[in-house]
């Protein structure tokens, strides 16, 4: 495994160029194999997952539900206030910013940014709870690849550009995942069920999120300042890929929808028949009510 480990990092070494210093010895950062491994075990348990599910009961974990959402909704308004914090007080240039030139703001920037790596590894749970749910229509190809793409794709942004321009992307998800982790940990609440309306704007902010980080990029590359143009060029086809997806999403869930019986829509893009006035959020079925009058 060292052997696997060393000639791996060699040839990331000599491909991609020499990394950052300043991320020397943070966690899982030194060696891809740990992200990889990780990632290779989260789709073996996508493969096989509902399999070993299929002849069980799902489980509830409602309350486990709650506290995680809570958590992650926590730790994403944390980053997000960290972010801009870090974007203000390092008088970051919202045009484009390298990775050199606001001192302590950029390693604050960075330190951030490594949470917001480790938060990728930690949402793997995600889908864990959809198959041990058996909610498995909740894993779809949006949700697989996004999710196994992440960390993947950190991993790389930490070691070569881990501040300056690659803030952006990061800094609009969090906030958009404050909004997302707290509506799934209302959806556990049945009291709530009725009043979660707002799940179709979620998705319209996520198309935007996806949207403005292309234009950013692209102005870092049309007004260059010394950030890496591959890596600029890499997130436009990244976000390119999420913005088809997530329309996709959009256009079947919710502008099809009165044009077909009532279906049952989920946050990662897969829809299924059924019966009128049963609402289903995070995995979760209830009859919903109208909200009563105050």
């Amino acid at each position: 495994m060292e052997a696997l480990d060393t000639a791996l990092t060699k040839m990331l070494d000599d491909k991609i160029g020499p990394r950052d210093p300043r991320i020397r010895g943070w966690l899982l950062l030194d060696s891809y194999l740990p992200t990889l491994v990780s990632t290779l075990v989260y789709l073996l348990v996508v493969a096989v997952g509902p399999k070993l599910m299929r002849e069980r009961q799902p489980f509830s974990l409602k309350g486990l539900l709650v506290v995680y959402n809570a958590l992650l909704t926590a730790l994403s308004f944390y980053m997000f206030y960290e972010l801009v914090a870090g974007v203000w007080t390092g008088g970051y240039n919202l045009r484009c910013q390298n990775t050199h030139s606001a001192g302590e703001a950029d390693m604050r920037i960075a330190r951030v940014l490594w949470i917001y790596y480790l938060s990728k590894l930690i949402e793997f749970l995600d889908t864990v709870f959809f198959i041990v749910r058996k909610k498995n229509t909740q894993v779809t190809v949006l949700h697989v690849y996004h999710h196994a793409s992440m960390p993947t794709i950190w991993w790389f942004v930490l070691n070569w550009v881990p501040c300056g321009h690659s803030y952006f992307g990061a800094t609009f998800n969090c906030f958009i995942h404050v909004l997302m982790y707290g509506y799934y940990g209302l959806s556990v609440i049945p009291a709530m069920r009725p009043y979660l309306w707002w799940k179709r704007y979620i998705t319209q902010a996520q198309l935007t999120q996806f949207v403005m980080t292309m234009v950013q990029s692209g102005s870092a590359i049309v007004m260059p300042c010394g950030f890496p143009a591959g890596w600029l060029w890499f997130q436009i086809s990244y976000m390119m890929s999420l913005v088809l997806l997530f329309s996709n999403f959009y256009i079947q869930t919710y502008i099809k929808q009165g044009s077909r019986p009532k279906l049952e829509s989920h946050a990662n893009g897969k829809m299924e028949p059924r019966s009128s006035g049963d609402l289903h959020e995070n995995g979760n079925s209830t009859r919903q009510r109208k909200p009563k009058r105050v």
